[in-house]
């Protein structure tokens, strides 16, 4: 069986360690002497098509733009909805010896899709990757990540919801699903056939205690809240094309190389692989606070996982051994085995603008060395 168009055996999350320039330019915002946004536009198409290429050149096939426009991989989407504002600087965090706290996004009227928030930043990857890609025996396809719906919900849940807008949450939920529908049809008028939708929830709902905190938030167990975002998912990608693949990357935190949950997958498993109606799953794998790979048992036929056993928090290299080890123990887990399972990291190497601790030779170098343990897995057509 093939794979899911747009996913490769040797695959990866999204982002990428951002360019120092980029960065300094970055410090300006929310500040009176901030860049103007066409000057900073024009930094980030510089670094951008040099991305694209440093992908190509790696043996990367699944594109995206690293993420270079964004300080989180969610806020800077999700304030782009009508009704939706930030709270809290994009150049500053509270940050603690336990993590970081990042600005938050609060509902404070109706939501909307006023207009298309990737199409531009999509358009672009995919001249850069037409500039850039290798002969056509080899597939390179454009990726789209945007923050799932239920980043909008689960950390701030009521009380970041206006009352005024929303006395009653059925309401705020057909907004957001409707909001989600929007964009993912502009995308797909615009030729993406691949959106990945980050989720850090369904994630955190696998640590006890946050499933505990979650349950206080809501007002709600936490299965049914896993139900519940599963159903928003759901219904937010319910009217894509039959040939747009759509992925779930499900993580623990991944900011400046630390990480917030634990707990293995057994909580939320049978709702994510038998009720979620995605395509393709990325799936944080890389230590024992994943917990093991029985949760894949509930696996179905038709889906694939790209497993992120290797590590893009830490500098050295992955122990290739160690590696094939996992995957082929992941595999028997799975109705087809190996044939269902990619290889990726656990998450991308800068979920937010300060990155992981690690520089960037030590990350294309993981990358190479992802790429080499998948052909010697799969076999050298990486699409397949």
């Amino acid at each position: 069986m093939p794979l899911p168009a747009g996913v490769f055996r040797a695959d990866h999350v999204g982002s990428f360690l951002r360019p120092k320039a980029i960065l300094t330019a970055r410090e300006t915002l929310d500040t009176a002497s901030a860049i103007a946004p066409a000057e900073l536009r024009k930094l980030e198409d510089e670094h951008i098509a040099a991305v694209v290429r440093k992908q190509i050149d790696n043996g990367l096939q699944a594109v995206t733009d690293g993420e270079f426009r964004r300080a989180f991989f969610h806020i800077d989407f999700l304030q782009h909805l009508a009704g939706v504002e930030r709270q809290g600087s994009l150049s500053s965090t509270n940050v603690t010896s336990h993590g970081m706290t990042p600005p938050k996004v609060i509902v404070v009227g109706k939501l909307g899709h006023p207009e298309a928030i990737q199409v531009d930043d999509f358009a672009f990857v995919q001249q850069q990757v037409a500039a850039a890609a290798p002969p056509t025996t080899t597939t390179v396809a454009t990726k789209v990540c945007i923050p799932s719906p239920t980043m909008v919900h689960f950390r701030g849940g009521r009380d970041a919801i206006s009352t005024e807008a929303y006395p009653t949450l059925e309401p705020f939920f057909e907004d957001l699903v409707a909001a989600y529908q929007a964009e993912i049809a502009d995308l797909y008028a615009a030729g993406c056939r691949f959106v990945q939708l980050d989720d850090t929830n369904l994630a955190y709902l696998c640590d006890q205690g946050m499933r505990t905190e979650a349950a206080k938030r809501h007002g709600d167990d936490a299965q049914s809240l896993t139900k519940q975002y599963a159903a928003l998912i759901n219904a937010a990608i319910s009217k894509r094309p039959k040939d747009m693949i759509i992925g779930i990357h499900l993580c623990r935190g991944n900011f400046r190389s630390q990480w917030f949950a634990e707990g293995g997958y057994e909580p939320v498993a049978e709702v994510l692989f038998k009720e979620l109606d995605v395509d393709v799953y990325f799936l944080e794998y890389d230590d024992e606070r994943s917990g093991d790979f029985k949760p894949l048992r509930f696996l179905p036929e038709n889906k694939t996982v790209v497993l992120g056993v290797m590590s893009s928090k830490k500098a050295e290299l992955d122990d290739k051994t160690e590696i094939v080890r996992r995957l082929t123990e992941a595999a028997e887990f799975c109705p087809r085995g190996l044939d269902q399972l990619c290889l990726s990291h656990q998450c991308g190497f800068s979920s937010t603008q300060e990155g992981n601790d690690l520089t960037e030779d030590q990350q294309w170098a993981k990358v190479r060395l992802e790429v080499e343990i998948a052909k010697e897995v799969w076999g050298q057509d990486l699409s397949v």
